[in-house]
């Protein structure tokens, strides 16, 4: 057991939620004990000890003001969110949306939090839910088997989960660039990513060689539900031979500058580091063997030679019943001192996740200091999130993304485009005046 006097508050969790919650907490003032087990205890996806490490996509999500996932943006920087400054200070080109140098962006959280004289961070593996101090468990997907276990001792319910599955990675210089192209969709956010066109008889060779590929065998688990943001490309190729090409393949406001038509079917890479060095396949996640996958991917035009510095690879990502367990502020219902962030809670993403660790954090540090945690007004990205994964449910209980249909709807007849304005300018409004309530007495730190 961690001695509860180190700090004024206790985070378990270096990961994105982790991270915010303690900089948050930080943020009022009090002195944090932040808790990673990385790098002495490492996980089946993590590779290094830094925080924050992005594991599966190096993309934050649509930056367009028109999108949730744009609209969350804005609002955590709103709030003076750490990781939407070290998004910003590690960006790379892809389009509309935001990416990073996914190990420039770790290790300038790292260095963020490693500075910051309010946080105190220690590297070891925490067994069960410290008690004695208010405290946000943050411990993701992966969280370890043995916390794991205390907390279904404590919530007195079974855990539910899914399983991610994280796409492949192909070195630059190994795509042919004589058949791909580079270029987004309608012409969006510039040349950000690298377009592999198929006619239709390629394609069709594609999706049969797909479908028939031999899966990585998953161990230990006997369910595979898995969430439909991050289904496996070959999972979703059997629900029908026009998925792909409805889905990740979409060739839609894409032209291929040596026929100068619209091609049947497109596989686009996107960079993963800011040298561009370095491209993740979109959309391809996937749990195929790694020798099908060196034989199936190869088989798209210029990939025919690709180099994989990292492959598809899948694994359990864990979260709690939050509906039966956590009050909108985040809180466990029977327990006021204790909080849950990330994506532990069922909120899906990685800016999803932070912000969930900026709600914690905010609300920890308040009851810390005498008084009341708050709740995030419902017009907001952030108080939506939290509504849907604490409220009521008719049926089962789904991780979810930032999206419009979980914010309230306009008043009057406005559709499409105007509603979601309209929808954005009074969740940004809202947040705005929600930030004057916060901010008495906060200190910025750096």
């Amino acid at each position: 057991m961690l001695d509860p006097g180190v700090g004024d508050v206790m985070v378990v969790g270096g990961g994105l939620a982790g991270i915010e919650a303690a900089w948050q907490a930080a943020r009022q003032g009090l002195q944090v004990t932040l808790v990673e087990m990385r790098p002495a205890m490492m996980t089946p996806a993590h590779t290094t000890g830094d925080f924050a490490e992005l594991v599966c996509s190096n993309s934050l999500g649509s930056d367009s003001p028109d999108s949730a996932a744009g609209v969350l943006k804005e609002e955590m920087r709103i709030l003076g969110s750490i990781i939407m400054r070290c998004a910003e200070g590690s960006r790379i080109p892809a389009g509309s949306a935001l990416a990073c140098d996914r190990r420039r962006f770790a290790r300038l959280v790292t260095a963020y939090i490693e500075r910051c004289p309010r946080v105190k961070t220690v590297r070891k593996e925490v067994h069960t839910i410290p008690e004695g101090v208010p405290v946000v468990i943050a411990t993701g997907p992966l969280t370890s088997e043995s916390l794991a276990q205390d907390m279904a001792r404590l919530a007195g319910t079974a855990h539910l989960y899914f399983y991610d599955a994280v796409a492949p990675i192909v070195t630059a210089e190994s795509c042919d660039m004589s058949k791909a192209f580079w270029g987004s969709r309608y012409g969006r956010g510039g040349d950000d990513y690298l377009n592999c066109p198929m006619t239709k008889e390629e394609y069709d060779r594609f999706c049969d060689a797909l479908v028939s590929a031999r899966c990585a065998p998953v161990h230990g688990f006997e369910d595979t539900r898995v969430f439909e943001a991050c289904m496996p490309v070959e999972v979703l190729a059997r629900r029908g031979r026009e998925a792909l090409a409805y889905g990740p393949m979409r060739p839609v406001g894409l032209v291929d500058p040596r026929t100068g038509e619209r091609p049947y079917a497109v596989v686009q890479l996107r960079r993963e580091d800011e040298a561009g060095t370095l491209l993740n396949m979109v959309g391809f996640q996937t749990r195929l063997t790694w020798d099908e996958q060196r034989r199936v991917f190869r088989m798209i035009p210029g990939l025919e030679h690709a180099e994989f510095v990292r492959y598809g690879v899948m694994h359990r990502n864990t979260y709690i019943n939050s509906p039966e367990l956590l009050r909108p502020t985040l809180q466990f219902r029977s327990r006021d001192t204790l909080f849950f962030a990330g994506q532990v809670t069922g909120v899906e993403g990685y800016l999803e996740s932070a912000a969930s660790g900026l709600v914690a954090g905010v609300n920890v540090a308040r009851l810390a200091r005498g008084h009341d945690p708050l709740v995030f007004p419902a017009e907001t990205v952030h108080g939506s999130l939290c509504r849907y994964i604490t409220g009521p449910r008719r049926g089962p209980f789904q991780p979810m993304n930032a999206n419009f249909g979980i914010m309230p709807r306009p008043e009057g007849k406005l559709r499409g485009k105007a509603a979601r304005r309209q929808i954005a300018t009074s969740a940004l409004n809202a947040m705005r005046n929600f930030e004057k309530t916060l901010r008495s007495g906060l200190e910025e730190l750096l």
